[in-house]
């Protein structure tokens, strides 16, 4: 009987052991994440907000004092356009620790960093084992060479930003047949659709393309572009057809104009230009419409 008793209390002392070794090691997974020591252009930048807002901010973001202490000094000290940008840096400040999304801690270092702000951050980084989250080019350079690790939101920026703006050419393999029945469509590296006008002639070729704009939609981006060469010329109608002709002279043999025909031809010419901007906007959502079944 003894013996089973013990039995029973070794198991059990076993399990709590091996209970209390998974409870430490969760907490120990915890403490590895890595704080976030904020910079002083960062917060005077502005954009961390839409960051911290878009929830890619896993870490806690630490705001040294002394980088408080600097936006301070600046709000009451430097010229009018120092105080404003520092004075919004300030109010960065409350408004990331308002965020319910977002943890914010005030890192107690001191007023003042009498080694200097950056450097402050960057024995921040080294003792933490964190990361500096900043825009300063010279700050980035240093840190780099230090090994410690760098969120530029300058870089993110760039690396977000669209790859061809409306103006840029470039060569594209037209693939298929667009929506519209003049319409070919080619696809960019990164899959985004662009719908070539005008091209439905040239599918399986690959030719110059202008972007004329972008359009972004719940299932992606897409892009419309127009061929570079493109030299189609629009057939001539009897009003264009009758403009070189002179116009009947009056008994007094003065050139005489007809108010009706310019009137008729200023309102044909409205009711083009609507006609056009309504086809445009169906074809736009006709593609719309062909991404999100794709």
């Amino acid at each position: 009987m003894e013996i089973i008793i013990i039995l029973l209390l070794l198991i059990i002392v076993a399990e709590v052991s091996y209970l209390v070794s998974v409870n430490t090691k969760k907490l120990s997974h915890k403490k590895e994440t890595r704080p976030i020591f904020v910079d002083t252009s960062v917060l005077i930048d502005g954009r961390i907000i839409a960051v911290a807002q878009s929830g890619f901010i896993s870490g806690v973001l630490n705001i040294p004092r002394s980088v408080i202490g600097e936006l301070q000094f600046l709000a009451d000290n430097a010229d009018n356009e120092k105080r404003m940008r520092a004075r919004h840096g300030l109010d960065v400040v409350a408004e990331l620790q308002q965020m319910p999304n977002v943890k914010v801690e005030i890192f107690q270092d001191g007023s003042k960093a009498e080694e200097g702000v950056d450097e402050r951050l960057l024995s921040l980084a080294k003792k933490y084992q964190g990361s500096i989250c900043t825009i300063d080019y010279n700050l980035n350079k240093v840190a780099l060479v230090e090994n410690i690790n760098i969120l530029n939101v300058n870089d993110l920026a760039m690396s977000l930003r669209m790859a061809y703006l409306p103006g840029e050419k470039m060569m594209l393999s037209l693939t298929q047949k667009g929506q519209d029945s003049d319409q070919a469509v080619g696809h960019l590296t990164d899959g985004t659709m662009v719908v070539v006008e005008h091209a439905n002639n040239l599918i399986g070729q690959t030719v110059e393309i202008e972007f004329i704009r972008s359009l972004q939609t719940a299932a992606g981006k897409m892009m419309f572009a127009k061929l570079v060469d493109n030299k189609k010329s629009t057939p001539v109608g009897k009003n264009q057809a009758n403009t070189n002709k002179p116009a009947p002279k009056s008994d007094s043999g003065k050139p005489s104009y007809n108010r009706n025909n310019r009137s008729n031809r200023y309102s044909n010419n409205q009711n083009n230009r609507q006609s056009q901007s309504r086809k445009s906007s169906n074809n736009e959502q006709d593609m719309v419409d062909l991404i999100n079944k794709q």
